[in-house]
């Protein structure tokens, strides 16, 4: 039996988006559990799809003995403040010099965390834990499939384990795959070596998606070499809108033999650049979308799913741009939703007011994106909810939601869904926990890139992808980057950032083409 010290800090951190994230994102609780310290931290998140809570399973089904410090996570958004991140990564530590003497520390990270005063929010944290533990004590962590991996996150790990999927339906297994490989790290016969690669361009998240190609066959190919003399293999594609050094997508391997694991390593690197044009597909405006859409759903017996890509709140949107909802009011859309339109004050106003009344508010369009503005209506009130369900779909699955007061507000024949705390539209019970059945709509807009589809692609006769403005631009190379590692392509087979070329229009974020 092993004395393993657990904890974690998890931040996606969009360094174009509005929002901060203070220390209050990562206490309130939303779709997962508010920051969490001591003993309690394992029921918090027993049973949900969360890394730390499968990590915590497979050790203790293994024997061992796990130690809590402090678990915390904010939707993604802008930079974390200094204070936020100095106060959860000073309980981490703090936690793990209380549980002394321990065998082996694991933490549950992201990997594209930038804080106000770092960069590499999670090398910074590694190098703070491997200097408190030293040399011999492993130190394992999960990571995100988004994850910008830095030399030294490497560096100060023992082991880097990330997700397979995309959308995110493996997080618990992953925490229990980190918590085997820890395993053979103690008894000896784990991989030592280390083979680390980052990609050449940026990918899109929009077609990160690992049940499409050619992420799909590049993600079997990792199965396939894993095994044997390499223990280990990690494909991150990246969180493509961080401006640091080392935003890329990579690759990193362990193993018992240095060159297995060389191999292997560098063979996923160049099926990835090999392939680096077919990260591309459709784009819509929001009017093209929805007219296209109404089309498909003429002849369809199951709803079309409209991707809001660019203001995903799981990439650090606020959850609040209107661009698609006016397109389906302009359009006259038949029978739709569209999800969530993050607004407190709007929630709170249909809650005063009650089901089957009438409410004019200016709705959303609040959080100063260009080219965005609140939707002033008169909407009516269908039905009023507190915001507490539990998540029923294959990423949420488990996930014992609280995301404050919440409403559906119909205009014409669309259904809004309104929230107070933002979470990715991702589960088809965010929209059934307000009487919207998505299943009998035939438009439905979500507030997602791409984790929707885990729950949604079943239920869809098609699925489009809309660029209305937002903070999670559709294609980085419009970004305006400044710190970046020279010479990478802002896209496939873009051009390649020069820092002494300058930036692009900051307008020039919003896509108006229908196409490219």
């Amino acid at each position: 039996m092993a004395r393993i010290a657990v904890g974690g800090f998890q931040h996606e951190t969009n360094t174009f988006a509005p929002s901060l994230a203070t220390l209050a994102a990562f206490e309130t609780a939303g779709e997962w559990p508010g920051l969490t310290t001591g003993p309690e931290l394992p029921e918090r998140v027993r049973g949900m799809n969360l890394p730390i809570a499968g990590f915590i399973e497979e050790a203790e089904r293994a024997g061992h003995r796990v130690l809590p410090t402090t678990w915390g996570a904010a939707s993604p958004s802008s930079y974390v403040t200094k204070h936020a991140y100095e106060h959860i990564a000073g309980l981490i530590l703090e936690g793990l010099q209380a549980a002394r003497p321990f065998d082996a520390v694991y933490l549950c990270l992201h990997g594209a965390m930038v804080a106000e005063h770092l960069e590499d929010g999670e090398g910074e944290l590694l190098g703070r834990v491997r200097a408190l533990v030293g040399a011999d004590i492993p130190v394992v962590a999960s990571l995100d499939f988004h994850t910008n991996m830095t030399p030294e996150m490497v560096e100060h790990a023992n082991a880097l384990v990330g997700y397979r999927t995309y959308p995110h339906i493996d997080m618990a297994d992953t925490g229990r795959r980190t918590a085997q490989h820890l395993d053979r790290l103690l008894d000896g016969s784990g991989g030592v070596h280390t083979a680390f690669r980052q990609i050449p361009f940026m990918i899109p998240l929009t077609w990160q998606c690992t049940t499409a190609e050619p992420m799909q066959s590049i993600m079997a190919m990792r199965d396939d070499a894993e095994g044997g003399e390499v223990a280990s293999l990690t494909v991150a594609a990246g969180f493509p809108a961080a401006d640091i050094r080392h935003c890329a997508p990579s690759v990193v391997g362990y193993g018992r033999s240095e060159a297995a694991v060389e191999r292997a390593v560098d063979a996923l690197a160049r099926e990835i650049e090999r392939r680096e044009g077919e990260f591309e597909g459709v784009l819509y405006s929001p009017d093209d979308g929805v007219r296209r859409a109404i089309e498909i759903a003429r002849a369809a017996s199951r709803p079309v799913v409209i991707a809001d890509t660019q203001d995903n709140p799981g990439a650090g949107g606020d959850s609040d741009t209107t661009g698609m909802l006016r397109a389906l009011v302009r359009n006259d859309a038949p029978k739709a939703a569209i999800g969530m339109m993050v607004d407190s004050e709007a929630a709170r106003a249909a809650h005063a007011a009650g089901a089957g009344s009438t409410l004019s508010v200016a709705l959303g369009g609040k959080s100063g994106i260009p080219g965005d503005a609140p939707f002033e209506a008169e909407f009516r009130v269908e039905r009023v909810g507190d915001g507490r369900f539990t998540g029923t779909g294959p990423m949420y699955g488990g996930a014992r939601m609280d995301l404050g007061p919440m409403a559906s507000l119909r205009i014409r024949d669309i259904q809004i869904l309104v929230g107070s705390r933002k979470a990715q539209l991702a589960d088809l019970s965010m929209y059934r926990h307000c009487g919207i059945e998505p299943t009998t709509r035939e438009i439905v807009v979500n507030k997602s890139s791409v984790h929707f589809r885990a729950d949604f692609e079943p239920i869809a006769a098609e699925v489009l992808i809309c660029v209305a403005p937002g903070p999670m631009v559709a294609d980085p190379g419009v970004l305006p980057w400044t710190r970046l590692r020279p010479g990478i392509r802002l896209r496939p087979n873009g051009p390649a950032f020069d820092p002494r070329a300058g930036s692009p229009a900051p307008g020039a974020a919003t896509p108006a083409a229908s196409e490219r």
